[in-house]
């Protein structure tokens, strides 16, 4: 019995090892599709600085992300909100009141966004609110 138990468990840890070794070799994930190994996907952070910086008007902004720069071919993330009031470390820059952070599947999708009509209604109905704006693009690997 004690045998039979012995090999038992060899036998689970390399199952184990099998599974854990076939996935760390599997493509990367992102949001559920791998990535393309072609080109670089795009982070596009964008900052904003409110003239009136109060509740509603950052919510205001959060909501017009939501609206013009949500569901755009090619993003694979998208996310809008306020300032985290409670981080305030040193190394914390909270020279911001509303943060727009947007994976694009590649430098073509990035593109793209940036010439569609309804990224150009955001801007035109929101510039006058905005007393800093600074955008932060890289690639993302």
């Amino acid at each position: 019995m004690k045998r039979h138990t012995s090999w038992l468990i060899v036998l689970a840890l390399g199952l184990s090892f099998a599974g854990w070794y076939a996935s760390s070799q599997a493509a990367p994930i992102s949001n559920g599709a791998p990535m393309s190994s072609a080109a670089p996907q795009i982070g596009h952070m964008v900052f904003f600085s409110l003239k009136e910086s109060t509740p509603s008007t950052r919510q205001k902004l959060v909501d017009a992300c939501k609206k013009y720069l949500d569901k755009h071919e090619g993003v694979v993330y998208f996310s809008a909100g306020v300032l985290a009031d409670e981080f305030k470390r040193e190394v914390n820059d909270r020279d911001f009141d509303v943060a727009l952070h947007l994976v694009f599947k590649d430098k073509a999708t990035h593109d793209k966004y940036q010439d569609h009509p309804r990224h150009h209604d955001f801007i035109n109905e929101n510039k006058e609110t905005w007393k800093k704006v600074r955008v932060f693009d890289s690639t993302i690997e």
